[in-house]
């Protein structure tokens, strides 16, 4: 079977990545995360600095996180913007999303009369990694070159059932937000987990590894509203170190088998994160179970 073929996103990303280890030596994340803002600023003039990157500036743009806007001028000049009301690392994120779609779409950007004057990505495209195949391509970009696999992995394994300081402190490596880093562990651990994160009961949305979602465990929120169990921690508001660390949900309470639940609240954003661990042992499931809401949302993982 021949092997799927990489991305350009991917490649790009990869491609910045060698070039800081060969800089900044294989073990720089032992020293700083990425700076993504002063990376955009010097690679894009370094090369292109006939319509290079000109600033990266916090401002207030509602409804949005981020955007890449150019000026009238010819050849184009470019800035990115982020919302002021991100923390640093959800800023570090949008950045590096930016800067993808600066590396990889600016032509589209500049020429398609959709992009009036450059383009603008909401949560869903950057938090949630959601969107067009564009915010797709973006998202992949930002993930590859602020946390790269090889560096990842050795943090923590595959089979690794991590808890969330053990997150935290990855988040922490690569200057990213807890939600970044959880997001990007899913996308390679051999386990089977989800990340719900929700609010006053309900989930906004939930992400899943793959191991858990051909097992037949995942939790619908396209075009539905999923409510929490009751037992949920998010629901019982019962938020002390303990639940945090992980305790035990009986079978039934959000599926027909026992897991780990972990839980954590963002005051910032009034949200809750809750991570659910299953066990290892995995029930007999057939594909054609599957529904078309969750084949995307597996399609949507697996491209990142």
């Amino acid at each position: 079977m021949a092997k799927p073929t990489k991305s350009l996103a991917f490649k790009e990303a990869g491609r910045i990545t060698m070039m800081l280890d060969k800089v900044l030596g294989d073990d720089r994340f032992d020293h700083a995360p990425v700076d993504v803002i002063n990376l955009a600023l010097q690679y894009s003039a370094q090369t292109s600095p006939d319509s290079p990157i000109l600033q990266v500036t916090k401002r207030d743009i509602p409804g949005c996180m981020g955007a890449l806007v150019y000026g009238k001028s010819q050849p184009r000049q470019w800035a990115i913007l982020y919302h002021h009301d991100q923390s640093p690392g959800r800023t570090a994120y949008t950045v590096g999303h930016e800067f993808g779609h600066y590396i990889l779409h600016r032509k589209l950007i500049d020429e398609d009369n959709h992009y009036d004057g450059g383009i603008y990505c909401d949560e869903n495209s950057v938090l949630r990694r959601e969107g067009a195949e564009i915010e797709h391509e973006a998202d992949e970009f930002a993930a590859n070159l602020l946390m790269p696999f090889h560096d990842f992995r050795r943090q923590i394994s595959a089979k690794t059932v991590p808890s969330f300081d053990d997150l935290g402190k990855i988040a922490d490596r690569y200057g990213v937000s807890l939600t970044a880093a959880t997001l990007r562990w899913l996308e390679y651990t051999e386990t089977r987990a989800l990340l719900v994160v929700s609010n006053e009961g309900f989930a906004h949305w939930v992400k899943t590894s793959k191991p858990a979602l051909k097992s037949g465990r995942f939790i619908k929120t396209r075009n539905t509203m999923y409510e929490l169990p009751q037992r949920a921690v998010a629901v019982t508001q019962d938020f002390r170190q303990e639940t945090v660390d992980g305790i035990n949900q009986a079978a039934g309470v959000w599926f027909d088998e026992p897991l780990v639940e972990m839980c954590i609240r963002s005051e910032r954003y009034d949200q809750e994160m809750t991570l659910l661990h299953l066990p290892r042992n995995e029930p007999v499931f057939h594909a054609d179970e599957v529904d078309e809401d969750t084949f995307d949302q597996f399609t949507d993982l697996s491209r990142r």
